[in-house]
Order: structure tokens, then C-alpha cells, then sequence
């Protein structure tokens, strides 16, 4: 397999991807309709191609980071293309974040020329894209995701088998979702506390010792729901009641909070069902069974290591 690599798409992720690439030794030929964008890789060690389908020529691997589903496809398929070039034994990368369903379409369309795909889209920013050190998370075949690594080994420090074709897909959109989120409910959070007359960061180190900082994925959810505990450690009626004393204070000092606002509906939806004693994790059944998914959980929790931020080193 040639350790050459085209890479189409040198935006503010795929650039520092590209040069590294380009400095650990790899054959990179970048195509970008960004004449500095193509310029800057050149600097880095790279090439600059006239197009996709000249990115792509001879190269091992054909490695895509661009906006969307249809610029992807644009790159792969219209004329000057990915298509046009990309050797049946070389594998396609898409490390773009898309629909799942896109996933699915542009795999069936290159599997129909016989063109190994994997799907990869990465966590984190483009500091860590710029220090090599992105979360890949990456579905595929397991022979294409092998001869991919050492590739993957130079654009981030961790890369996640998330199994079948399109998983990485589902994984991110569903990653990007909660952080997305999590960073406007952030704000809501500090500009309460600020609104409110607590310096930010006393709100801040508050939060950072508790589970507002630390997160429910590392504490509560392994520790209660998904262990089939719901014993009460905070209870649904306090969360729902706490949450209220939020809302009257936004109210009180005009701060607009429409995260928080749709949490307390979805506490109310909780309540009503009967669980207001249990654990507030038990929201995940509810909403679990309001989707028509199968009352048991299906997690594993025997290879857990049990997580506690608050024990004593002492």
C-alpha cells in the first residue's frame, strides 16, 4: 500500500490534519479551493493538486474533511473528481461529520466501483487537530481500519472501533449533540450565577467539584441507572424542586434560560409517571421507554471501574 495520501478539504480542521500528515513523512497531496489554504500545506511538506481526482491519483489513501454530505460527494463524484482517479486497492477516509444515512449513501455508491470506505469523523478542536491529538472515532471493515492506523496514529492520540460502517456517523452526531448543548446550558449556568451577583469564578470552582463539572457520563448514569439503580441519591421531586428555585431566580434577575426551562418539563414528564422518589437518573427510562425502546437497558456494566471524583486521597 503506497503511503501516499490525497486530501481534499484544508479548512480549519483539515489543514493541520493535512500537515501533519505531511511532516511525519507521508506523501500528501492536498486540494483546496483555498489558494492559501493548498499554499500553507506546501509549507508544511505537502503537495498542492489542480484538483480532487489529482489529490487522489495514486494516492493509498483518499482522506476527506469538508462541510457537508454534498460537498463530499461533489468531491467524489462530479467531474474532476475523486472518482475519476481514486486505484480500487486504495481506501477512501471521510473524516467530515454527516448523517449516518449519508455515510450509507456515498459507501454503497463507491462499494458499487469496488472502494473500500471508513468512516471517521473526530472529536475535539483544531488545537488538538494542530497537535495531533484528535479522538478519531472510526467504523469500517477491520482489514481497512488496520492498514488505516498508522495514518490515524498521526492525526490524534486516541482512535476509537466504533464497528460497522457509519457507526463513527452515529457516534459523533450523537457526541456533538450533547456538547452542543451542554456548552448552552453553560452559559445559562455563569450568566445566571453572574446576573446574580456571584463572581464567576467562585461559580466556576463550585462546579468544577461537582457533578455540573465533573459529568453524569463518568459518575451518575455508570454508577445508578445503568447499573439498574435507582435508588434515590438525589431524587427526581428535589432535582425537579432545585430546578424550579433556578427558574424563579433567572426570573428574578431577567436572565433568560431555555435549556434549563425545557429540563424542568422534562423532570415534570418524570414526576408524573410515578418516579419522583427515585433517582433522578431515572429521566433515561422514561425517555427510553417514551422512544419505544425495550425496558431493560441494554449495558454491560461487570467491566466498569467504578469512578468516585470525591473520595479522599487522604
Amino acid at each position: 500500500m503506497s503511503a501516499s495520501i490525497g486530501f481534499v478539504g484544508l479548512g480549519t480542521m483539515g489543514l493541520p490534519m493535512a500537515s501533519n500528515l505531511a511532516r511525519a513523512g507521508f506523501a500528501v497531496k492536498g486540494f483546496d479551493l483555498s489558494a492559501s489554504a493548498t499554499e500553507a500545506l506546501v509549507e508544511a511538506g505537502g503537495t498542492s493538486a489542480a484538483s480532487a481526482a489529482e489529490a487522489a491519483r495514486d494516492a493509498g489513501f483518499v482522506i476527506t474533511m469538508l462541510p457537508t454530505a454534498k460537498h463530499i460527494e461533489a468531491a467524489l463524484f462530479n467531474a474532476g473528481g475523486i472518482a475519476e482517479t481514486i486505484a480500487q486497492d486504495a481506501i477512501f477516509i471521510n473524516m467530515s461529520t454527516i448523517l449516518p444515512e449519508e455515510t450509507d449513501r456515498i459507501a454503497s455508491a463507491l462499494g458499487e466501483r469496488n472502494i473500500a470506505m471508513i468512516d471517521a469523523p473526530v472529536g475535539r478542536s483544531a488545537i488538538e487537530a494542530a497537535r495531533g491529538a484528535l479522538l478519531i472515532l472510526a467504523s469500517g471493515a477491520p482489514e481497512a481500519m488496520k492498514r488505516a492506523q498508522s495514518v490515524f496514529d498521526v492525526m490524534g492520540n486516541q482512535t476509537i472501533d466504533c464497528g460497522a460502517l457509519g457507526n463513527g456517523s452515529r457516534v459523533k452526531v450523537i457526541n456533538n449533540f450533547m456538547g452542543v448543548s451542554l456548552n448552552a446550558l453553560t452559559a445559562e449556568a455563569l450568566t445566571l450565577a453572574e446576573a446574580s451577583g456571584l463572581d464567576i469564578r467562585l461559580a466556576l470552582e463550585v462546579m468544577r467539584g461537582t457533578i455540573a463539572g465533573i459529568g453524569h457520563m463518568r459518575v451518575t448514569y455508570p454508577n445508578k441507572v445503568l447499573k439498574g439503580d435507582l435508588i434515590a441519591g438525589f431524587p427526581v421531586d428535589l432535582a425537579h424542586k432545585d430546578l424550579g428555585l433556578a427558574l424563579q431566580l433567572a426570573a428574578q434577575v431577567n436572565v433568560p434560560i431555555y435549556m434549563g426551562s425545557a429540563a424542568a418539563q422534562t423532570y415534570s414528564i418524570v414526576r408524573a409517571s410515578g418516579r419522583g422518589r427515585q433517582d433522578y437518573t431515572a429521566v433515561y427510562p422514561v425517555l427510553r421507554e417514551l422512544a419505544g425502546l425495550p425496558e431493560e437497558i441494554p449495558y454491560d456494566a461487570s467491566g466498569d471501574v467504578e469512578y468516585n471524583p470525591f473520595a479522599s486521597d487522604k
